[in-house]
């Protein structure tokens, strides 16, 4: 029987992992409340069927009253722990807990958790290609596609899950302890959730709270916040580097990525060999390859996924060729940072589009690098405004603003020629123009279609 059978629990944010958690938990006996701050019309989903299930509703308020008789609050990642709601809940001693917790109590199998700032998506994929290419039974889920907790239903205590878990996710984990964590890199992000950088890199190194000797620590040696997070864990740390010939990790050698652990020294793969494009996927190879290594895969398999896997969508995915110039859709790219890595993969000539909803991150690095490789800045969204005036402040020219996003990608394809390239990579959350980055960089892909 299940910890949350005959629980009283109260499941807060109607979207698509508070409905996914909602469901897993009342399919495993417990009486379930899910509760959103929005209007059901607002929210815009058929919950038909979760009252079918006997899920009770409490849309359009998120009052003190919805605490009565409550054993436990599960959060889903946009619902913040500093919420009224949940400092409630917390002052009056109900369990806090996340979705991603829930899925850890329930999973049979062990964890591979992957975090970090940018590249969290690529690496998480890679690892469950290379478990799959080993013949091994593998789920890749958490802040891919559907929750975790649903994903890991399924799951036999032979197989393996690999998960993508945000600084989000991680605010309200408990006992969640993955055997293999890694933390690809940290820059500020999210800080209008988080409120200060410390704060959200002591999310990020909740991953590896609860890990202990026989469990592993994958690191990025070449960023000095992640590589000191060694001193912190109890687990055995590993580090990889893109940069340094190691000692003992994952590094590259004469462009081959080599795995030193112990008295063993592999070569996977050459970097030339990849399919992915830039300096920061090679950096998430490493990375999973370390991850795969420990999982007990073979060099022989994680060759085969470097060498044939070709990305992600919505991470520098090429979209068309149109009159010799390529279009990119980098709508994964929520912050400078990872902009920064997609500008980077290219040698130069590009006509970028970027903007959205603010962060209000620095922009210094970002603007420097877009004067060097951008000829044309496209700007779009709520950030307009801030971001023309950093671009002008660095030299920037050639900056055009936008009304609309149609209006920025047929204002791209009547400046590009070739062999310059249009990239939409925006820097910015996406929620001022669309539901999420994944609907932002769908959007992008059909109006570059219909360009044809």
């Amino acid at each position: 029987m299940s910890e949350f059978s005959g629980k009283r629990i109260l499941v807060l944010g109607a979207g698509i992992s508070g409905i996914s958690v909602a469901e897993v938990l009342r399919e495993q006996g417990a009486s379930v409340t899910l509760s959103d701050a929005r209007e059901e019309a607002a929210i815009g989903r058929d919950f038909d069927k979760l009252r079918a299930a006997g899920i009770a509703l409490a849309l359009g308020r998120q009052d003190e009253a919805l605490l009565r008789e409550i054993d436990c609050v599960v959060l889903s990642p946009g619902v913040s722990i500093y919420s009224p709601l949940v400092e409630a809940a917390q002052m009056q001693g109900i369990e806090v807990i996340s979705e991603v917790e829930v899925a850890y109590r329930l999973c049979p199998a062990p964890i591979v958790a992957i975090t970090g700032t940018n590249g969290k998506t690529t690496t998480t994929t890679l690892v469950g290609e290379m478990i799959k290419a080993a013949g091994r039974e593998v789920v890749v889920g958490g802040n891919i596609g559907l929750a975790l907790s649903h994903e890991v239903k399924g799951v036999s205590p032979n197989g393996l899950v690999v998960a993508e878990i945000s600084s989000f996710q991680l605010e309200s984990v408990v006992n969640f302890r993955p055997f293999i964590a890694a933390i690809l890199n940290l820059t500020p992000d999210h800080i209008d959730r988080h409120r200060t950088v410390a704060a959200y890199q002591a999310m990020k190194e909740r991953i590896f709270e609860n890990q202990a000797s026989g469990d592993y620590l994958i690191l990025n040696y070449d960023d000095a916040v992640v590589r000191d997070m060694a001193t912190r864990t109890k687990s055995q740390a590993v580090y990889f580097s893109r940069l340094n010939e190691l000692p003992s990790g994952v590094f590259v050698r004469k462009d081959m990525i080599t795995m030193k652990w112990q008295d063993e020294t592999v070569p996977i793969c050459y970097t030339r060999d990849m399919k992915l494009l830039g300096a920061h996927n090679v950096e998430n190879a490493l990375a999973a390859c370390a991850c795969a290594y420990f999982a007990g895969v073979s060099p022989r398999h994680m060759a085969e996924v470097l060498s044939t896997f070709s990305g992600v969508e919505h991470r520098i995915e090429p979209v068309a060729t149109l009159n010799g110039v390529t279009y990119y859709n980098d709508s994964k790219a929520t912050n400078p940072e990872s902009s920064i890595k997609a500008l980077e993969a290219f040698p130069g000539h590009i006509i970028l589009i970027a903007g959205g909803r603010d962060k209000h991150t620095d922009l210094t690095d970002f603007m420097s690098l877009i004067k060097a490789k951008v000829d044309h800045l496209i700007l779009i969204g709520e950030a307009q405004e801030r971001f023309k005036q950093a671009a002008l402040a660095h030299g920037v020219v050639n900056i055009h603003l936008a009304k609309s996003f149609e209006a920025a990608v047929n204002l791209a394809h009547r400046l590009a020629k070739a062999p310059q390239v249009v990239l939409l990579s925006p820097a910015c959350a996406s929620y001022d123009m669309f539901k999420n980055y994944e609907e932002r960089g769908r959007v992008f892909k059909n109006l570059v279609r219909q360009l044809r």
